[in-house]
């Protein structure tokens, strides 16, 4: 059986019963790459390490009823099948390129594609759905899910796809076509993604982060930009991050192609941006050398967090819906739909969820926040804050955000495995602000959580003033003790409630 030629698979409508392909992973993206694969008349072959869930175990029966050879245990991945004849490996994110079998294909000379690479390649030849593509080290779900709505109020079939949830496999192959794709792509995803050329493109912004998977700052950051490899219409990058402009002029993009920055401060030409308390477009508008087109206002995001459109919403939301708005534009969504977006949005749980306004005292709910450098995005936002931090850091370094936000911080209540790192942080750089240890407890045991919770909220309660916000911004995953930071984020707002007493929840 001879080879398939790579180059020709580039629709759907290709004839793909020649290619041999190799799927690595039995998680969400492997089982919908080696199904679009077999829909297709692919040979595929799944290896996986074999100690999955019962969904796994489901999905690898469906997969070799449908014909595929599932091959699952450690032996299958500890390095390349050698009985194995294939033309290309389709990989899943959780798989760097430095694991045995993506090393050996990589060695050998044959591709690896990510299964946005695949989904990319299965899009039909005539008519298919332009892309509009989000990354960044933080604010891709957020950004994406305020694109979707702004396109299904402007009245499109719209989906957000991607590292958000649906596959982007299951959003091309969807028998009721899309209109337009919002599409958030992690640095795993986009490794490993080499002909996508979407609409409009956006990072968001950069900090060290996945470095473990990458092998470097530099390599991850080299994964980031290639988002805009290719752009057609729009690249859009963060003008207060200045890396992101820098991946813009380095990108190869298609002629005509245009470099839109987004800001926090008044927007130049060719940018989007603040003016006063107005969202301001001088990018995509006729007259965008003289004036701007308004997009909506602060206190239209303010609604989208759980406020009532008094208070200021954070600013990373607002940076946020700036790079959302530039992502609609581009596609040439009108600005009084993109306003209409705003109005209708709210935003994802936990981050930087208003729980309870109570005499004066904001709760906030912001557990999505697994890193410090999304947990700076939400310090940044207030100047009074009653900080809650804590859980398993990574290896990440917590001194930089401690000293930047030192002079904001009003009392801190510390939880979690890594709690101590933090503390040594806090007492470098503000020893007089107060502490708390609320200590730590067994993973998964809801009860001893919930009553460590009631500790860390009442312990809060005791430091607040009116004025404060009281943010669980943690700055670390939550699986030293928690299922997930949903579960994190629900037992803090639990708690708050039942110290309230119902109040304001």
């Amino acid at each position: 059986m001879s080879g398939a030629d790579l180059s020709a698979l580039t629709h759907r409508d290709a004839d793909w019963s020649t290619l041999r392909a190799l799927v690595t992973g039995l998680g969400v993206t492997g089982f919908a790459a080696a199904d679009a694969l077999l829909q297709h008349e692919a040979t595929v072959t799944v290896v996986d390490q074999g100690n999955g869930t019962e969904k796994q175990d489901t999905q690898a029966g469906i997969l070799g009823i449908l014909g595929a050879d599932v091959r699952r245990g450690p032996e299958h991945v500890a390095g390349w099948p050698e009985d194995l004849d294939v033309d290309v490996v389709v990989t899943s994110p959780g798989w760097p390129p430095h694991h045995p079998v993506l090393a050996a294909a990589l060695e050998r000379g044959i591709p690896v594609w990510s299964e946005v690479e695949l989904a990319w390649r299965l899009r039909p030849r005539v008519g298919a759905a332009p892309w509009l593509v989000v990354t960044g080290t933080n604010g891709k779900t957020t950004t994406v899910q305020l694109l979707e709505t702004i396109l299904r109020t402007a009245g499109l079939r719209a989906i957000a796809t991607g590292n958000v949830g649906t596959p982007v496999l299951d959003a091309v192959q969807h028998p009721d076509p899309y209109d337009v794709i919002a599409v958030e792509l992690s640095s795993f995803q986009l490794h490993f993604t080499h002909t996508m050329s979407p609409l409009a493109s956006v990072v968001l912004n950069l900090a060290p982060d996945h470095i473990d998977w990458h092998g470097s700052l530099e390599a991850y950051a080299a994964d980031k930009a290639r988002i805009y490899e290719r752009t057609q219409v729009a690249c859009l990058y963060n003008v207060d991050d200045p890396q992101t402009e820098r991946m813009v002029e380095e990108a190869d993009v298609i002629e005509g192609c245009r470099a839109v920055g987004f800001t926090l401060g008044t927007p130049g030409l060719s940018m989007l941006g603040l003016v006063d308390d107005v969202l301001a477009d001088r990018a995509f508008i006729a007259e965008r050398a003289t004036s701007a087109a308004e997009l909506g206002t602060l206190a239209d995001l303010a609604r989208a967090s759980g406020g009532d459109g008094t208070s200021t919403p954070p600013p990373h939301l607002v940076a946020d819906a700036l790079a959302a708005a530039g992502l609609a534009r581009a596609a040439g969504i009108s600005s009084a739909a993109v306003r209409d977006g705003f109005r209708e949005f709210r935003t994802d749980a936990h981050r930087t969820a208003v729980v309870a306004e109570v005499e004066g005292v904001t709760w906030v709910d912001d557990s999505k926040a697994t890193n410090p450098h999304a947990a700076q995005a939400a310090l940044r936002a207030y100047p009074d804050i009653v900080w809650i931090a804590g859980g398993q850091l990574k290896g990440a370094d917590v001194d930089d955000l401690v000293a930047e936000v030192a002079g904001r911080l009003r009392g801190v209540v510390l939880l979690g495995a890594d709690r101590e790192q933090i503390a040594a942080s806090l007492a470098r750089h503000a020893p007089e602000v107060p502490v708390h240890d609320a200590g730590v407890a067994d993973h998964g045991d809801m009860d001893a959580l919930a009553r460590l919770m009631d500790d860390v909220v009442a312990a809060a309660a005791a430091m607040a003033r009116p004025g404060h916000v009281v943010l669980l911004s943690p700055a670390a995953a939550s699986l030293d003790m928690f299922p997930s930071y949903g579960s994190r984020g629900e037992t803090f707002a639990d708690a708050v409630r039942r110290h309230l007493g119902g109040e304001g929840a």
